[in-house]
C-alpha cells in the first residue's frame, strides 16, 4: 500500500513532457531498449504510452483506493461480512460496484488530460498524430487546421463524457430513471 501510494505520488508529480524525456534517456539512450522517436513498430509506442499513461494511472489508482476505503466503512458492507459472504463476493459485488461511479467519472475526465498530454507526448517522441499536427498548425499559423483539431478534441471529449454518463445506469441501478 505504501509503495503504491509512493509510485502514485511520483506519477502525479512528473509532467508528461519531463517523464517522456526521462524515459527517453533511460530506455532509449542508456539501455538502448526502445527507439527514441518515430512510428515504425510497436516498440515505438511503448515509451510514449508509458509517459502518457503514468499520470492517469496515478490519479485513478489514488481515487480507487480512497473510494474503496470509503465504501468499505459503509453499513451494508458490514452486513455482508456479518452474513458470512466470501471475501471476493463482498469486495467485487458490493464494494467495487458501489465504488465505481466516482472512478468512472475520474476516468472520463482523465480523457481530457490524455488529449492534452498527447500533444506534448507526440511532440517529445516525434510521433505523428493529431496533437503534433495541432502544434505544427500553431507554428505555421494555420488557424483553420488549428480550429479543426481543437473541434475534434472537443467533440471526442463530449462523446466520452456522454458514454460515461450512460455507463452510470449500467454500473449503479439506482441512477436509472423512469
Amino acid at each position: 500500500d505504501v509503495a503504491m501510494r509512493l509510485l502514485a505520488l511520483v506519477g502525479l508529480s512528473m509532467p508528461v513532457f519531463w517523464l517522456g524525456l526521462v524515459l527517453i534517456y533511460i530506455f532509449a539512450y542508456y539501455f538502448r531498449l526502445f527507439p527514441v522517436g518515430g512510428a515504425g513498430s510497436w516498440r515505438h509506442l511503448v515509451l510514449p504510452a508509458l509517459a502518457l499513461a503514468a499520470p492517469s494511472i496515478a490519479i485513478v489508482s489514488r481515487m480507487t483506493r480512497s473510494t474503496m476505503l470509503e465504501v468499505l466503512r459503509e453499513d451494508y458492507i458490514r452486513t455482508a461480512w456479518a452474513k458470512g459472504l466470501g471475501h471476493r463476493l463482498v469486495v467485487v459485488r458490493h464494494t467495487l460496484r458501489n465504488a465505481l461511479i466516482p472512478i468512472v467519472t475520474v476516468v472520463g475526465l482523465q480523457f481530457g488530460q490524455l488529449m492534452g498530454g498527447a500533444v506534448l507526448t507526440e511532440t517529445v517522441f516525434a510521433w505523428p498524430g493529431l496533437g503534433r499536427l495541432i502544434v505544427q498548425a500553431i507554428f505555421a499559423r494555420d488557424y483553420v487546421l488549428l480550429q479543426g483539431g481543437v473541434l475534434a478534441f472537443a467533440l471526442s471529449f463530449v462523446l466520452i463524457n456522454a458514454v460515461v454518463d450512460i455507463s452510470y445506469a449500467y454500473i449503479d441501478p439506482r441512477t436509472r430513471t423512469g
